[in-house]
């Protein structure tokens, strides 16, 4: 038996139109012991010891946002709650797949519930007993890639389907000549019959090791392996015997359970491609918070993890995105540090403004059109990035930054102006 401190604490965003402490008491019972009603074997022992306690409840404005479909009671009576509930790890053990069965699991459903949403967690150290974290991280990283300190700064295979596997070697060469530290597939790039993952790692690493044998350092390329479970060993062994060092793993599609899969067998970081998490982030009013999924990514193995960027081009804001940022980079549990990977719409008139906010070079920058739709050229597209990271890291201003670099300038007339 776990001991008696051991537990987890759920953090939710709820809304109902019943008595707040009732409708938490019904999720506390429905998530553990209980049904719709009391049953003969439910014991107050058995209650006691499996039964989900609340931990508090503090109440919050509403949103003003629709109630979830079915949802009972008076909308005028409807009120809206932070609740954290806590489950003993008894109930499940230190297995992600059964915790995520009792935190985020039918919960979703309740009638009582006009909106739930579970934004954070906490953990026990009992889950590092099964769960070591990543094993590269960012000192890892750092060594593979031979950029030891500064952001280390990537982009994102541009077209992202279409280039044969020729031509993606031959735009891999050039944004190694040009300095770029990381290159990765697209998450829509798989294993499709136009540009099999195979010929795609037979077209680029020999031009990676070319540059290497060069320059004494190979930029990471992280070969986009997701697949059937089944397929995943293979596709990893495929990479690592051509002398690639990163693969990609779309954490959503492959599931946690996935993810700690590919970890227990992977030689290489796992690049965490958060493709499909909108369907579970992005309302207010249903899903899982990025907060609590990043831990579970991070417990699983993810080396690295896409946060998104300031000034990005999907739904968030800013400071949604630094949240995000500043989540990763939290300490969990002892493991590794994961790198926070900054992507969707940045440029390298973004950097100043984004190193005055997270205060911190370990991060991992991806610009796609702002090195592949740079003025002229991808090569100056790094080249724009570097000059306005290493500037920044300087204590520099912008217009220092300016100054001293055409491929910057360049940039800002064809993105628009930079932020301060």
């Amino acid at each position: 038996m776990a001991p008696e401190s051991a537990h987890v604490i759920a953090t939710y965003l709820i809304e109902t139109s019943l008595p707040l402490a009732q409708a938490a008491e019904v999720l506390a019972g429905e998530q553990s012991t209980g049904t719709f009603v009391r049953v003969e074997r439910e014991s107050d022992e058995v209650r006691a010891r499996f039964a989900a306690q609340v931990e508090s409840l503090t109440e919050v404005p509403l949103t003003g946002a629709s109630a979830l479909p079915g949802a009972v009671g008076d909308p005028a009576l409807r009120r809206r709650a932070v609740l954290r509930l806590r489950f003993p790890l008894d109930n499940f053990g230190p297995s992600l797949p059964n915790l995520m069965a009792a935190v985020a699991g039918n919960l979703f459903e309740i009638k009582e519930l006009a909106a739930i949403k579970l934004i954070d967690l906490d953990l026990p150290a009992a889950f590092t007993t099964r769960y070591s974290g990543p094993r590269f991280g960012v000192e890892g990283t750092r060594r593979l890639m031979s950029r030891p300190e500064g952001a280390m700064i990537g982009t994102i295979v541009k077209p992202s389907i279409g280039l044969t596997p020729e031509e993606l070697g031959e735009l891999v060469g050039e944004l190694a000549q040009a300095g770029v530290d990381f290159i990765k597939d697209d998450e829509l790039q798989g294993n499709g019959p136009h540009s099999p993952l195979e010929s795609r790692v037979r077209a680029v690493m020999p031009v990676l090791q070319r540059h290497a044998d060069r320059t004494g350092k190979m930029p990471m390329y992280a070969f986009n392996i997701t697949d059937d479970i089944g397929r995943l060993e293979a596709n990893h062994d495929l990479v690592v015997a051509a002398g690639g060092t990163c693969v990609m793993a779309c954490v959503n599609l492959i599931g946690f359970a996935g993810l700690e899969f590919l970890h227990r067998h992977a030689e290489v970081p796992i690049h965490g491609h958060r493709t499909m998490l909108g369907a579970l982030m992005r309302s207010e009013q249903v899903g899982i918070g990025f907060r609590a999924w990043q831990k579970i990514a991070r417990l699983s193995g993810a080396d690295h993890l896409h946060t998104n960027g300031i000034s990005n081009k999907f739904y968030e804001s800013d400071a949604e995105v630094l949240d995000s940022i500043a989540a990763v980079r939290e300490p969990l549990l002892g493991i590794v540090p994961t790198v926070p990977v900054l992507s969707s719409g940045q440029w390298g008139g973004l950097a100043h403004a984004t190193y005055e906010a997270v205060g911190t070079s370990d991060l991992l920058v991806l610009a796609g059109g702002g090195i592949h739709g740079h003025p002229d050229g991808a090569a100056a597209g790094v080249a724009s990035m570097r000059a306005a990271w290493h500037s920044a890291e300087r204590g520099e201003s912008l217009d220092d930054a300016l100054v001293a670099s055409s491929e910057l300038r360049r940039a800002v007339e064809r993105f628009g102006p930079a932020r301060v």
